[in-house]
């Protein structure tokens, strides 16, 4: 896997969660939109594993952005008071920053996420290689 290719789906994840939080919430933060680059390059990485099937994709996508959703949310409400989120009214919730409905909404997630991987991993794969220029050597004397 290429480092661009990494890059790519960070900007993907950038802005695809910037536009869904949007959509859903009116708003977003910028600490959640390089969230949702971490989290679809880490999916990205994920999903090129051959052995990957749908519902492992989606299980260990749900496990990976809830981790991240609560080291970010560490940070973000209860280190820095920023206050992004609040799921304290939220069942099964824990300290606020994670809970169940949303680890639910993830696995569901995971699916167009994973479609997005697949897609991005057949664009590298088919863009044209630019080779360095190899020196014509003449077998003529000088």
């Amino acid at each position: 896997m290429k480092l661009s290719q990494l890059l790519y789906s960070f900007l993907m994840g950038f802005f695809c969660y910037s536009l869904i939080e949007i959509a859903m919430r009116g708003y977003t933060h910028w600490t959640m939109s390089l969230t949702g680059g971490a989290v679809l390059a880490a999916l990205y990485a994920l999903n090129s594993r051959s052995k990957m099937t749908l519902i492992r994709s989606c299980v260990a996508g749900t496990l990976i952005i809830t981790a991240t959703e609560f080291a970010v949310g560490i940070f973000d409400n209860i280190i820095m008071h920023w206050n992004v989120w609040d799921y304290s009214d939220m069942p099964f919730n824990f300290l606020g920053q994670i809970c169940i409905p949303f680890s639910c909404f993830w696995f569901v997630l995971c699916i167009p996420a994973r479609i997005l991987c697949r897609r991005i991993s057949r664009r590298f794969r088919n863009a044209p290689e630019y080779k360095k220029a190899v020196p014509i050597v003449s077998e003529q004397p000088l």
